[in-house]
């Protein structure tokens, strides 16, 4: 009898494939992917300068607000794993990489990152982002029970907010410069949008 042979995909099929967590370790590509529904989507390009003025931003922000709290936030790379049925790598479909992610539960850390809904996550958007990716993500993290999901425009310089109520995400209003948001989930966090983007106009996208 032909003892077990590992499942090790070195390379996934892009556009065919359906992988799971199992997979999604045994893989040595050096571009980072993100595994939604069984689907591999690849990272887009390095992040413009407006993303990561944003990003870094934000994550100072929460983190001196957090301090002392149990909540910690985390930036990409950062493996959240978002189970549907079973917590076994086999079975589970979907490895996101948020921007920031930020966990109340300590219970949900170990050295492989998240398992389970953050809280909060955070997405910052770029030209490069992909659309069907952006709506799968927006569905997974909705049915593994995220509370609050931002999702900033930095070239526009806004930010909308869902709110998870009942088991579905509800948007805000689209909050721009001048504006102050506040989170639900994180209470007594609030975040100015002008001290967030800076004095910098806006930029105008073409076409």
């Amino acid at each position: 009898m032909e003892p077990e042979r590992s499942h090790i995909v070195n390379e996934p099929d892009i556009e065919y494939g359906h992988y799971s967590y199992a997979d999604y370790l045994t893989w040595t590509m050096e571009e980072m992917v993100e595994l939604i529904k069984g689907k591999v989507f690849k990272k887009a390009a390095a992040p413009g300068m407006s993303h990561q003025k944003v990003s870094g931003e934000l994550f100072v922000r929460f983190h001196q607000f957090l301090k002392g709290k149990p909540c910690q936030i985390f930036h990409a790379p950062f493996d959240v794993r978002l189970p549907v049925k079973s917590k076994k790598n086999r079975d589970i479909h979907t490895v996101i990489q948020p921007d920031l992610s930020v966990i109340c539960n300590p219970n949900q850390l170990d050295e492989a990152g998240c398992l389970g809904a953050p809280d909060l996550v955070i997405e910052i958007l770029s030209p490069g982002n992909n659309k069907k990716e952006l709506k799968l993500k927006y569905e997974v993290y909705e049915e593994s029970g995220v509370k609050e999901y931002w999702v900033v425009y930095p070239i526009e310089q806004s930010l909308l907010i869902y709110t998870l109520i009942n088991g579905k995400f509800q948007a805000s209003r689209l909050f721009a410069s001048g504006d102050i948001v506040e989170s639900a989930c994180i209470h007594g966090f609030q975040l100015d949008l002008d001290q967030l983007f800076g004095d910098s106009e806006p930029l105008k996208l073409e076409g």
